[in-house]
């Protein structure tokens, strides 16, 4: 089986009837006929799903680290009990501690500050 990451799309060929099975049942990716290739969108779970059936090539086990840093950072931030801004908001009033730990959550999940130590 190959695999290739483009931007955000994952596409696998040349899987063997068994992979293709598996692969087709979790309902993540869809197959092309034209190219011969199943493609569907890169998440933690479908990566975590393809790991446990083959070894995934170093970019690709790259983006799945990647996604399970920011997820157990948005997880640290969920139950922080005293949140601080990893940025200053742009709003006026001052924020109660729920919507700073979603504001850092925020952050952290579209990419805007680093995972590992909460800022840029």
């Amino acid at each position: 089986m190959k695999m290739a990451l483009q931007g955000n799309i994952l596409k696998i060929i040349e899987a063997d009837n068994v992979q293709f099975t598996v692969i087709k049942s979790w309902g993540k990716m869809k197959w092309d006929r034209k190219t011969q290739q199943l493609s569907g969108n890169v998440d933690i779970e479908l990566l975590d799903k393809l790991a446990s059936i083959v070894k995934l090539p170093p970019p690709i086990a790259k983006r799945r680290e990647n996604l399970h840093a920011v997820q157990d950072a948005v997880d640290r931030e969920r139950v922080n009990p005293n949140p601080i801004p990893f940025l200053a908001p742009q709003v006026k009033l001052k924020l109660f501690a729920h919507q700073v730990r979603g504001f850092n959550m925020c952050l952290l999940t579209f990419g805007w500050v680093n995972p590992e130590r909460g800022v840029i």
